[in-house]
């Protein structure tokens, strides 16, 4: 049986795990956490970053830190996971979906614009499987019509656009560490914040609405209740599994990008036989290897393809269903414009096993499996 993913394991992380306990400290923000601050502000470039229990909790975070209320407007991607509307949702505002670009999956910045009203107070944009937006565009429409810009980069760890890491380009990047992700601590995630003046009010957001960070930094001589805030900081036993992978994190990247080049080279022949679709990278854009998915003629060839993959011991999924045709979708959002690519796209497309530590031998047997449904398909 091939696996869809196998979360990343390192070697470290029992020692470091180990380690937390044996510190008398396996709360937040402990010794590992630190570590994991420092290596991802160095790494990305970020002001700060600060790990969270999720990355919907980061987005949670970004949400409230721009002060989103009844009333406001976001404007995002209906092809993305429920926690980029959730978090906005849950400060009252109106989603209002863009269509998505069919080559990268995400929102296409050219309609940005026409989905702006008096009521929108932020783009928020999904870098999808890795591979960024059209930042520059999407920053430039920010500046003039006064936007905050949120990064859904869950996906995006080590990846970047222009030279630029992603999820620091914005007012707030929001990355997920969650067991699918190609650097784990189980459920986890971190905010990027970009502009100074947020870091206090995130900090003590993050520690339920205290300045018990300023405290703990000997900043204060005791700390107390603020504000309002909740408890969006991980154990220091998840920050230590997640940090031995980021110590090795350029070898994880590329095991992650050897998979999936084997895969594009393994597989063009059938893209260029008219066959399927396989993943565009824009110029200036590069990705992680976060997944690597191909596009078939539509959702009935792609169930019979994930039918016969899985008789074949082969662990393949499709994605996302966008979000203004769900129930929640229609309740709390809208659709700005025609949906010309978003749902027929998101039934074409579907991702295939990768991992750290994806054997070569395992690739090519995907391959060629999906090769032999089409040279037998009708």
């Amino acid at each position: 049986m091939i696996y869809f993913n196998i979360p990343p394991y390192a070697g470290k992380e029992k020692d470091y795990i180990q380690q937390a306990i044996e510190n008398h400290k396996i709360c937040g923000d402990g010794v590992f956490t630190k570590k994991c601050h420092q290596w991802l502000e160095e790494k990305t470039g970020t002001k700060k970053a600060l790990l969270t229990t999720s990355c919907t909790h980061a987005i949670e975070m970004a949400a409230i830190l721009l002060n989103i209320k009844e009333g406001d407007e976001v404007i995002m991607p209906s092809y993305t996971f429920v926690s980029t509307a959730d978090a906005f949702v849950m400060r009252g505002a109106k989603v209002v979906f863009v269509d998505i670009r069919p080559d990268t999956m995400n929102l296409d910045e050219n309609l940005i614009e026409t989905a702006i009203t008096e009521k929108t107070k932020a783009i928020v944009l999904v870098h999808y499987a890795g591979v960024s937006c059209e930042m520059d565009r999407i920053m430039e429409i920010a500046k003039k019509y006064h936007l905050a810009v949120v990064e859904d980069a869950a996906q995006g760890m080590m990846a970047s656009y222009k030279g630029q890491a992603l999820g620091t380009i914005g007012d707030f990047g929001c990355i997920s560490f969650h067991e699918t992700k190609n650097y784990s601590m189980g459920e986890g995630g971190a905010l990027f914040i970009k502009k100074e003046n947020y870091i206090e009010e995130a900090e003590i957001i993050r520690e339920k609405g205290t300045n018990r960070s300023k405290f703990f930094r000997g900043e204060i001589d005791k700390y107390t209740w603020v504000m309002y805030g909740s408890s969006y900081l991980p154990s220091d036993i998840n920050a230590a599994y997640l940090y031995a992978q980021l110590e090795v994190a350029d070898q994880i990247n590329e095991d992650r990008r050897k998979s999936w080049n084997q895969y594009l080279e393994l597989l063009k022949p059938l893209k260029n036989a008219g066959r399927i679709e396989l993943p565009v990278i824009p110029e200036g854009c590069i990705h992680n290897a976060h997944m690597f998915y191909m596009k078939v003629k539509d959702i009935e060839e792609r169930t019979k393809l994930l039918q016969y993959l899985k008789e074949n011991g082969i662990s393949a999924v499709f994605h996302y269903i966008p979000l203004h045709t769900a129930p929640a979708g229609k309740k709390y959002g809208r659709f700005s414009g025609e949906d010309r690519y978003t749902t027929k796209e998101s039934e074409k497309l579907l991702r295939l096993p990768m991992y750290y530590g994806l054997k070569e031998k395992e690739v090519e047997y995907v391959a060629e499996k999906i090769t032999s449904f089409f040279k037998n398909k009708k």
